[in-house]
């Protein structure tokens, strides 16, 4: 069953939306296909912000926001029905596109956001997608169970007959569920992105400051003649970028700090091959975690929070593209912890320590010891703790 938030739940749930969309737009970056590039984008500038016609009082107002607000935990939820001890947030990007089967469908990132007790900062920890586990039987989409990467619990739910809703709906139960047997963490709240529109609500934003660490070469994008961003592909058999136009060449991020285009910032932190990310997906992971702190920052120089139209504007850019659970926690008390939140009081945290440690004979990769007492800790609301006598797990700030 579907519920429909009231018009006054919306204005106020806009706003823990948006800034759950702080943390929620980055995790579809790694699955992101390569959109359409807004024409006369221009790297590592501000992007032109679309015309828009004056307001005026005679002017019929838009048509109220519709959050759909399926239950997507089930019995991997906790049940507070206030803030007041720590939150866990379920974060999942799908990558969900129109000409896609259902049996394609996965979350390619994973991301647990926790907020202690003392609501004074948020750790985020994104759980590699090859991770293998043990994926529960599910009984309302008929799957049987399965040990396999946890990134095709998702789509162990989703394949069934329903609505776009009720499919990830079961779908994200059932990651919850996975990540509940597997390491015992419950959530109070989630939320689903997938890539449609995803672009457009950055572009909302005005795009974000983001800091190269490293000489970075972009693998879906590049410049034309001009200096304007295309889209090209990247030829995997043959090691080499596509489809760039006649005197156009590569985009080549330089260290630095700058504030990026939307089409560019969201292909720096897409990055895993190459000089800039030896270590592959966690240099990804890192690359997002950044994001999410970037965002946090537009959000808040922007005074965007106080500007309930403004964020509506925002919500409805976004179209479908989001699904959200705030569980039996009022919107108010999510608001207020969520205001405290700055991005220098958000933690990255890294699985394994950032390293890769795949299983004999697979793909599949395996967490160490110390991850699953870091998960712990997290569980226990004792992760701050444990990150300080554990400093190479947290992701440095760049």
């Amino acid at each position: 069953m579907v519920r429909m938030r009231s018009r006054r739940e919306l204005v106020i749930g806009v706003t823990v939306v948006l800034i759950v969309i702080s943390i929620v737009i980055s995790v579809v970056i790694a699955v992101l296909s390569s959109g359409p590039v807004p024409a006369g984008g221009t790297a590592m500038r501000s992007w032109p912000a679309s015309p828009t016609a004056s307001a005026s009082p005679s002017v019929t107002a838009p048509p109220p926001v519709v959050i759909a607000s399926p239950d997507l935990l089930g019995a991997a939820r906790l049940s507070p029905t206030n803030v007041n001890g720590p939150v866990n947030i379920l974060l999942a990007g799908v990558d969900r596109r129109p000409d896609q089967t259902d049996d394609s469908v996965r979350t390619d990132s994973i991301i647990l956001l926790h907020i202690p007790q003392s609501h004074d900062g948020a750790v985020l920890v994104s759980i590699p997608r090859d991770t293998r586990v043990k994926i529960p039987a599910y009984p309302k989409s008929g799957f049987k169970g399965r040990t396999a990467k946890i990134n095709s619990a998702f789509q162990s739910g989703y394949q069934a007959a329903g609505t776009e809703t009720e499919k990830r709906a079961r779908g994200m139960e059932l990651l919850a569920l996975t990540i509940k047997q597997t390491w015992g963490i419950a959530f109070d709240g989630a939320a689903i992105i997938d890539f449609t529109g995803f672009e457009t609500v950055l572009g909302q934003l005005g795009g974000v400051t983001m800091c190269v660490e490293a000489q970075a070469e972009a693998i879906h994008l590049a410049l034309d003649k001009d200096g304007k961003v295309v889209e090209v592909w990247y030829d995997d058999s043959a090691k080499k970028i596509r489809g760039i136009p006649p005197g156009g060449r590569k985009l080549i991020y330089q260290p630095g700090c700058y504030h990026m285009d939307p089409a560019v910032a969201l292909e720096y932190a897409r990055l895993r091959k190459g000089s800039c990310c030896p270590a592959g997906d966690y240099d990804r992971q890192r690359h997002q975690h950044q994001m999410i702190k970037a965002i946090l920052d537009e959000i808040s120089s922007t005074k965007m929070l106080k500007d309930p139209t403004r964020l509506v504007q925002v919500l409805q850019s976004a179209g479908e593209s989001f699904t959200l659970d705030l569980g039996s926690i009022r919107a108010e008390d999510y608001l207020a912890m969520f205001t405290n939140l700055a991005s220098g009081n958000v933690t990255s945290v890294r699985t394994n320590a950032g390293r890769i440690f795949t299983l004999r004979g697979s793909s599949d990769e395996a967490l160490t010891p110390q991850t699953l007492e870091m998960l712990a800790a997290l569980k226990n609301d004792t992760i701050g703790a444990w990150l300080a006598q554990h400093p190479s797990f947290v992701v440095p700030h760049p």
